[in-house]
């Protein structure tokens, strides 16, 4: 029996621009396990790619992701958006395996994420110092892009 090639490719240039937009987006759904149960659980998170620290969240203490990310910090993202018309399987969408890791109010580049966190996302001002809340980095593993029927590929974690 003859084995089947993988149909999905490499990254070309066109996937990789289309990488790049959907890091922009400002938001992803975030797929983690409960410590307690070991059952998959999804939130939409803020989500920003910074030009220093790489991929990043800011999450609240009160969010069940909170504890999960700390005891179990592997997880899993999507990026995309369903357009308007036609079947929401052919638009564009990136999913992302990490591990995360809590970044401490300590750590020297926290006030520069902070500052171009709120240039982003000049609303999270309101919250973004309260105890509770702290910036998560999420080192891609492996990354799969689905740019929409027939266009799948494999995307470097060093490429995002």
């Amino acid at each position: 029996m003859s084995k089947r090639p993988d149909p999905v490719q490499p990254a070309n240039d066109d996937a990789h621009a289309l990488v790049r937009q959907l890091l922009r987006l400002g938001h992803a759904a975030l797929a983690w396990s409960d410590p307690d149960t070991g059952t998959p659980g999804i939130s939409r998170i803020a989500f920003a790619r910074d030009p220093e620290a790489g991929l990043l969240t800011l999450v609240s203490g009160l969010a069940p992701h909170f504890r999960a990310l700390r005891d179990r910090p592997d997880c899993a993202l999507m990026l995309g958006e369903v357009g308007d018309k036609g079947d929401p399987l052919t638009h564009p969408r990136l999913m992302i395996r990490a591990r995360a890791r809590f970044i401490a109010p300590d750590d020297p580049a926290r006030p520069a994420i902070r500052d171009r966190w709120l240039e982003r996302n000049p609303k999270a001002r309101v919250y973004i110092d309260l105890p509770d809340f702290a910036f998560v980095h999420l080192t891609p593993v492996s990354a799969l892009l689905n740019g929409g029927f027939a266009r799948a590929f494999h995307v470097a974690p060093a490429d995002l």
